[in-house]
């Protein structure tokens, strides 16, 4: 099902059909139904080696997306420069958290590019994103995350670029044998969602959850009209007028949340859940059955990876502050919401019922919340159902 036509009429897409389409025929790699692309080994190991298991490689490329708009409209308002180093960590994790899906939870290997429009976006900007990308890297180290940034790409392309675009691409050689797909995703699992709100023991502060998806969605449905007229490089000028900037709230305004501003509130940095499931991992990986990124899709991105399965979401966190906020200021219909913002968990894992409890036990560890948020039964088709405070939806 494809979001509302608000959505798409500000040129985005949560389900991303055009682009599917246009990969349809690329070669899938060499394990089917993976989160991401596996690849034979560059090193030239396609056979089976005489010791030991075969090895892999892996690489995604994401990046911070529209967020980065909303940091500058956050660093031209305010002056704060710390902004663009939670758009280095957004690029960095969006990237880092689809690669623990196959079960790269380390060892990575990252490189990262930053587009900008000189005029508009200065080289202390660039200084602060690059300086954020080596101490998201260093405080992964403390946690036995080894990321090892190998440079990247700064271009001037004010011709393109209205602001700035932060993208990373991340790889890994990882065995074969250690490879996570969702073929195994089956009847019976139980699901555990991982919060994507709260403070971790890895983080600084409060995260509100926001990740780095509807992004150009939020920012206009939150936002004033005002910045508008203040930044018109801020959007598309050929989006209809009566799609920008439409909310009215301020970057500075507070929110019910104590010491966030709404600026704040919808910069938190990506969550990366690399720790806990590294460990998770390191106890239970031939057990997990399938692992999911709750981004491009949100709440659905699942029944890309199903078959004949009915999935049932029917006990889901209560909805983050930040969600509510933005369905309130935009009146999206709560089905629309959960296929754009991940809605309170951006991480789930699909296993047998008999581990669930040591699962979450691992993630509240790092203090991080942690519940089974549903299940999977058989059906003739697929399906999911998510019963929630808002409403039930089926997609």
């Amino acid at each position: 099902m494809e979001t509302g036509t608000r959505y798409e009429q500000r040129g985005v897409s949560a389900s991303k059909t055009d682009v599917k389409n246009a990969v349809s025929n690329l070669d899938k790699g060499i394990v089917s139904n993976s989160f991401c692309k596996i690849v034979p080994d560059v090193m030239g190991e396609n056979k089976k080696p005489l010791f030991g298991p075969s090895y892999c490689n892996v690489m995604h490329a994401d990046g911070a997306g529209t967020k980065s708009v909303l940091a500058y409209l956050y660093w031209k308002e305010t002056g704060d420069l710390s902004v663009w180093k939670g758009i280095a960590q957004d690029a960095i994790v969006m990237n880092v958290d689809d690669l623990l899906c196959v079960g790269a939870s380390t060892n990575l290997m990252l490189t990262s590019t930053i587009g900008r429009n000189r005029f508009m976006v200065p080289g202390e900007v660039v200084k602060a994103i690059v300086e954020g990308t080596q101490e998201f890297c260093d405080r992964m180290a403390k946690e036995h995350i080894n990321i090892t940034f190998a440079g990247g790409e700064t271009a001037d392309l004010g011709d393109s670029i209205r602001t700035v675009v932060v993208d990373s691409t991340v790889g890994a050689r990882m065995k074969r044998n250690e490879v996570i797909s969702c073929n195994r995703i089956q009847d019976g699992d139980v699901i555990i969602g991982l919060a994507s709100f709260g403070k971790t023991s890895y983080e600084d502060a409060y995260n509100s959850g926001i990740g780095s998806n509807g992004l150009t969605s939020a920012r206009h449905d939150v936002l004033k009209h005002e910045y508008a007229e203040k930044y018109p490089e801020s959007y598309d000028n050929a989006m209809p007028a009566n799609l920008v900037y439409t909310g009215s709230k301020s970057l500075t305004d507070p929110t019910g949340v104590e010491g966030m501003n709404v600026g704040q509130l919808l910069l938190s940095p990506t969550r990366t859940y690399a720790p806990v499931i590294k460990a998770i991992l390191e106890n239970y990986r031939p057990s997990i059955h399938g692992i999911i990124h709750c981004t491009g899709g949100a709440q659905t991105k699942v029944m890309n990876f199903v078959k004949n399965l009915h999935v049932v979401k029917n006990s889901l966190f209560a909805t983050p502050p930040v969600f509510s906020m933005i369905q309130s200021e935009s009146n999206t219909p709560w089905q629309e919401m959960f296929q754009v913002f991940n809605m309170g968990h951006r991480m789930e894992l699909y296993v047998k019922e008999n581990i669930a409890a040591e699962v979450i036990k691992i993630a509240r560890y790092f203090n991080l919340e942690a519940k089974v948020i549903g299940y999977c039964e058989n059906t003739n088709k697929n399906m999911l159902t998510i019963d929630s405070e808002h409403g039930s939806f089926t997609y």
